[in-house]
């Protein structure tokens, strides 16, 4: 499921469950009702996805990158370490920036499974995760 809201300066997307190949089909409409609304951030609040795969991260892509076109930014919230190695795989974590603050509310998510926004990568991963998050 995904919902939109607005602000008069602020889309947000709120993404639960998968986002991946099964869901698709509302990809094109979802975007086109986003692009349409031209604001000039874009909050994408992942706490309650549950699996994203590279059709997932394609489409955050194309989000981040029609954003970003317009000269807008777009925030990825609450998503985990699995959910930033996908677009890390797929090169494009620069597209977005990082809240590495925010901290999902367990109380919102009672049909989903408990995920731990902001989880730190290990190793080298963490080193350039966290510089593009002082970057943003």
């Amino acid at each position: 499921m995904i919902e939109i809201a607005t602000s008069s300066t602020t889309a947000t997307l709120v993404i639960a469950g998968d986002l991946d190949l099964a869901e698709r089909d509302q990809f094109p409409e979802i975007a086109a009702r986003v692009v349409g609304l031209r604001r000039q951030l874009l909050v994408i609040d992942m706490c309650r996805v549950t699996f994203m795969d590279s059709t997932g991260a394609a489409f955050l892509i194309s989000l981040a990158d029609a954003g970003r076109k317009r000269g807008g930014a777009t925030v990825l919230r609450g998503a985990d370490e699995r959910d930033l190695f996908v677009l890390e795989v797929c090169g494009a974590l620069d597209l977005f920036r990082i809240d590495g603050e925010h901290r999902c509310d367990p109380a919102s998510m009672p049909a989903v499974p408990q995920r731990t926004a902001g989880t730190q990568p290990s190793g080298s991963r963490r080193a350039a995760l966290s510089q593009r998050r002082r970057r943003a």
